[in-house]
């Protein structure tokens, strides 16, 4: 049995249902499914930040908001200028959900709950009479004349224009290669750095703004740093795997991590304000007195690594002592032994080749009629609602191309 549709999109995630949505918007006459591998649909979307689906970002100028894209910041410029955070934010509304603005910049919906952004959806779909079709595994996908075929596990559909959203998965990925696309081998990003060290052993939860830079590259990041039972993660960490998914990956994810407590404070900077710490504080306990801007209880970590007792006060502080902790505090050196995934927001680095993209319309440089949306090609962003942007920016400007 062979079911025809002007339009088949491939993948029933994010960047699939806001494509499709748009499309009917525009023009209503096109007969327009979603294929859907699973038993449901928008299964990501649900999970995301947290179960309250991190929409997008509050940075509404497009030239900045690329900057937030490892892979993909110079092809988003002119996506970004047709589509960028206000726009989704009017989509949203003009769709009866209001988003609010976090103090990080986050965006969600004003309902802290992702099922608003799912019951949009689906009752966006159900308005444009747009087929929702759950349990069609794609097995092949083949260009017959004007048309494209797609066989799945229970039947085969032909359509004029054929849509692929599906994210991260071998098997399309694999299909499209054999079509003639060049796959860009994917590996993780957005990961949490695997530590074990008694610098930070009992000191889970806690949380400081930290320089950190991975050792014999010029991987560098900065953030909030949180100290976890398995190591480290936060804002700071998650961007240094984000920028350094491929190094990372060909390190095995054992490389050492050097992080400065102090930020911007040099080795010879921090030594000088120690020197001024001993003469002004001197009938203090060094561990007892934290002049810096951190966790008290890290302060005494790192004064224990430098060789510093308990019971020394700061006039009793060595030049020996002063320099160890001068190091623990701007260099400390930790030995990361592999990953784990950040929460559940699987994301990895790879996909279809930027080359063979027209960003213009989303469509396939190597088969005609043939268009991506989402992380299917070689796009990702760090954590904060960035890749969802990237999702509803291609699924727009591929709609306008459609349409």
């Amino acid at each position: 049995m062979n079911s025809k549709y002007n339009i088949i999109i491939v993948g029933g995630g994010a960047a699939g249902f806001f494509t499709a949505i748009n499309i009917a918007e525009k023009n209503p006459k096109l007969k327009i499914a979603i294929l859907e591998r699973g038993k449901e649909v928008l299964s990501k979307v649900r999970i995301s930040g947290g179960g309250r689906c991190n929409v997008t970002h509050a940075c509404f100028i497009p030239n900045e908001l690329v900057k937030f894209y490892p892979r993909g910041e110079r092809e988003l410029k002119g996506p970004f200028h047709q589509f960028c955070s206000g726009d989704t934010i009017e989509w949203f509304e003009k769709h009866g959900v209001t988003l609010k603005i976090e103090e990080d910049g986050r965006m969600f919906p004003e309902s802290d709950s992702s099922q608003t952004i799912i019951d949009c959806f689906l009752k966006a779909t159900e308005k444009n009479k747009i087929d929702i079709l759950t349990l069609q595994s794609v097995q092949s996908i083949f260009k017959k004349d004007d048309s494209w075929k797609i066989d799945t596990n229970t039947e085969t559909f032909l359509c004029q224009k054929l849509i692929i959203t599906t994210g991260s998965n071998p098997k399309v990925w694999e299909m499209l290669n054999e079509l003639g696309h060049t796959i860009v081998p994917p590996v993780p990003s957005l990961f949490t750095f695997n530590i074990k060290d008694n610098r930070i052993k009992d000191l889970m939860g806690l949380s400081a703004t930290a320089a950190v830079k991975v050792k014999g590259t010029n991987l560098k990041s900065s953030g909030p740093l949180l100290i976890t039972h398995w190591g480290m993660s936060g804002p700071g960490i998650l961007r240094l795997s984000a920028w350094g998914a491929r190094i990372l990956f060909e390190k095995n994810y054992h490389f050492i991590l050097q992080v400065n407590w102090l930020n911007e404070t040099t080795f010879e900077e921090c030594l000088e304000e120690l020197k001024e710490l001993k003469d002004v504080n001197s009938k203090k306990l060094i561990s007892k007195f934290c002049p810096f801007d951190f966790p008290k209880r890290l302060w005494e970590s790192l004064t224990l690594a430098a060789g510093i007792t308990n019971e020394l006060k700061w006039a009793d502080l060595s030049k020996k002592h002063m320099i160890a902790l001068a190091e623990q505090l701007t260099n400390g050196q930790f030995q990361v032994n592999g990953k784990s995934t950040f929460k559940e927001e699987f994301v990895t680095a790879g996909g279809i080749d930027l080359k063979e993209v027209n960003f213009k319309t989303m469509e396939s440089k190597v088969l005609p009629s043939l268009y991506f949306a989402g992380e299917i090609v070689n796009i990702d962003a760090i954590t904060g609602g960035f890749n969802f942007q990237n999702a509803w920016t291609s699924g727009f400007i591929l709609s306008n191309a459609i349409s």
